[in-house]
C-alpha cells in the first residue's frame, strides 16, 4: 500500500538466484551420471551396470567441482555461507551438506540464493540467530513494542534537548503569558462564579455563572490549544529526524513546519467541530425532552446520549489521531491525511489507543508532580491563602497567576515533547508494520546493506 508523497513504501522486488519452484541446488554439468544420456559411458567394467565411480567424496562434502582435480585428492570443502556466523568445520559424517544441518552450499539463508540475507545456510536458527535491526536514531528501524515508542520519546528529549526544550519552554512561555494577561486584566473582571458556592442562588444566577465559567475556560482552552499545535508541528519535525539520527535546529524545524501550520490548525479545529457535533447530536434529544416540560426525563435522557456519542467522538478521534503527523511529514491536504490515518489505525484501534492513553497518563503524572507544589506555594502566598483556594473563594491575584504559570511552564515542556514524540513514532511504528517503512528509513540514514537485494538490473 503506497499512496504517499512522503516516504515511500517500497515495492518487493524478485530474488536472485534459483528460480521459483526450484527444490535444491543446481546439479553440476560434469557429474558423472548427469551428462547428456547419449554420451553417457557403457557400464563400468569393475561393477556391472554401475556408472559410478568408487573413489566418492565423504558424506557431507560434495561441492560442485571447480576444475581438473588430481586422482585420489578429496575435493575442498564448501566455503562457509555469507550468513552471520561462521559454521563449524564439515568433516566425515558432519551434516554440512544436508538440508537438514546448514543447508547445501549458497543455500536458502544466502544472499545469492533467495536474496533474503537473513543468516546462516538452512535459516537463521542454526547458529548465528537474526542480525539486530539497524538502529541509527532513537529508535530501532522494525516494528516497535510499547516500551520502545516511549523510550523513542523520551530518547528525543534526552538527545536533542537544546532543540525540544528550546522549543518547548518558548512556546510554553508564551502561551502563559497569554494567559496570564487574559485571567489578570479580562476573565477575573468579566467572571462571576460566586453564584455555584450560593445555595440560596437563584436558577438565572446560577445560569449566568456557569456560562461565564465556560466561556473563561474555553477561551483559556483555545489559547492553550493554540501553543499545543505549533509545539507539536516543531517538535513532529525533530522527532522524525531523530529516528535518523539527525540533529536539527529550532530554525530548521521551523522552516519545514512553517508551510503546513495553517493546515494543522485546520485539522485541530475540524476534529474539534466534528467531537462537539457529535456529543450535542447525542445529548439534543435530551434537551428537546426537557423543553417539552419533562425536566427530569429530558435531563437523564440528554446525559445517557452524551455518555454515547461520547464514546463515538473517542472512538473517532483515535482514529484520526494519526492525522497530524501524516499531515506534517507527508505534506498531505486536511483531508488526505485523515483518510491516511484511518488507513494506518484500522485493525489497530484498541493498540493506539492504549498506548497514546498510557502517554498521556504519563505526561499528565509528571507534570502534576510539577505543576501541584507550584499551586499551592502560589495559594499560600497569596491573601487567603491555602484554604481559601481549596474552598474556591481565593481571590485570582497576579501572585498566585504568575508563581502558579511558572509551575504551568515547567509541566508544559514535559508534556509537549512527551506527547508529540509518542504520536509520530507511534505513526512511524504503524508505516514500518503495513508499508515497510523501515527499508526507507534506513537508506535515508544511511544504512549501508539493509533489506532485501536489489533484482538484477535494477
Amino acid at each position: 500500500m503506497n499512496d504517499t508523497p512522503g516516504w515511500a513504501s517500497p515495492g518487493s522486488a524478485p530474488s536472485d538466484g534459483q528460480e521459483p519452484g526450484a527444490s535444491g541446488p543446481a546439479e553440476p554439468a560434469d557429474r558423472p551420471g548427469a551428462a547428456n544420456p547419449a554420451e553417457q559411458p557403457g557400464p563400468d567394467p569393475q561393477g556391472p551396470g554401475s556408472k559410478w565411480s568408487k573413489e566418492q567424496p565423504p558424506p557431507g562434502q560434495w561441492s560442485a567441482p571447480t576444475g581438473p582435480a588430481s586422482p585420489g585428492q578429496a575435493p575442498p570443502p564448501p566455503p562457509p555461507g555469507p550468513g552471520w556466523g561462521a559454521p563449524p568445520p564439515a568433516g566425515p559424517g558432519a551434516p554440512g551438506g544436508g538440508y537438514g544441518g546448514y543447508g547445501p552450499p549458497g543455500g536458502y539463508g544466502g544472499h545469492n540464493a533467495w536474496g533474503g540475507g537473513y543468516g546462516a545456510p538452512g535459516g537463521y536458527g542454526g547458529w548465528g540467530g537474526p542480525p539486530p535491526a539497524a538502529k541509527p536514531g532513537v529508535i530501532p528501524l522494525r516494528p516497535l513494542g510499547v516500551g520502545e515508542i516511549l523510550d523513542g520519546a523520551v530518547s528525543t528529549m534526552r538527545t536533542y534537548w537544546r532543540t525540544v526544550l528550546g522549543i518547548s519552554l518558548t512556546v510554553a512561555v508564551v502561551t502563559e503569558i497569554v494567559v496570564i494577561l487574559l485571567q489578570g486584566f479580562v476573565l477575573n473582571d468579566s467572571t462571576d462564579t460566586e453564584a455555584l458556592n450560593d445555595p440560596s442562588a437563584t436558577l438565572s444566577e446560577l445560569t449566568r455563572a456557569l456560562g461565564d465559567t465556560m466561556l473563561s475556560s474555553a477561551v483559556l482552552f483555545v489559547v492553550s490549544l493554540v501553543g499545543t499545535i505549533v509545539a507539536t508541528a516543531l517538535l513532529t519535525t525533530v522527532t522524525s529526524r531523530a529516528v535518523l539520527g539527525k540533529p536539527v535546529t529550532i530554525g530548521e524545524a521551523w522552516r519545514d513546519a512553517r508551510p503546513q501550520m495553517l493546515k494543522l490548525f485546520g485539522l485541530i479545529l475540524l476534529l474539534l467541530l466534528i467531537t462537539a457535533g457529535i456529543v450535542f447530536a447525542g445529548a439534543l434529544p435530551g434537551i428537546l425532552v426537557a423543553i417539552a416540560g419533562e425536566g427530569g426525563a429530558g435531563a437523564g435522557l440528554a446525559v445517557l446520549g452524551s455518555l454515547g456519542a461520547g464514546v463515538v467522538a473517542l472512538w473517532l478521534m483515535i482514529r484520526f489521531s494519526l492525522a497530524s503527523p501524516a499531515l506534517m511529514l507527508e505534506k498531505q491536504s486536511i483531508t488526505k491525511s485523515m483518510s491516511r490515518s484511518a488507513k494506518l489505525v484500522r485493525g489497530s484501534w484498541w493498540r493506539v489507543f492504549g498506548i497514546q492513553l498510557l502517554a498521556t497518563i504519563i505526561a499528565n503524572i509528571v507534570a502534576a508532580i510539577i505543576v501541584l507544589p507550584f499551586t499551592f506555594l502560589a495559594a499560600a502566598l497569596s491573601g487567603d491563602g491555602i484554604g481559601g483556594f481549596l474552598n474556591g473563594t481565593g481571590d485570582l491575584g497576579w501572585t498566585f497567576l504568575i508563581v502558579s504559570g511558572i509551575g504551568s511552564v515547567i509541566g508544559s515542556m514535559i508534556t509537549f515533547p512527551i506527547t508529540a514524540g509518542v504520536t509520530v513514532l507511534l505513526y512511524i511504528d504503524q508505516r514500518i508494520r503495513r508499508e515497510a517503512l523501515d527499508l526507507d528509513l534506513a537508506r535515508a540514514a544511511g544504512v549501508q546493506g539493509y533489506g532485501p537485494n536489489p533484482a538484477p538490473g535494477s
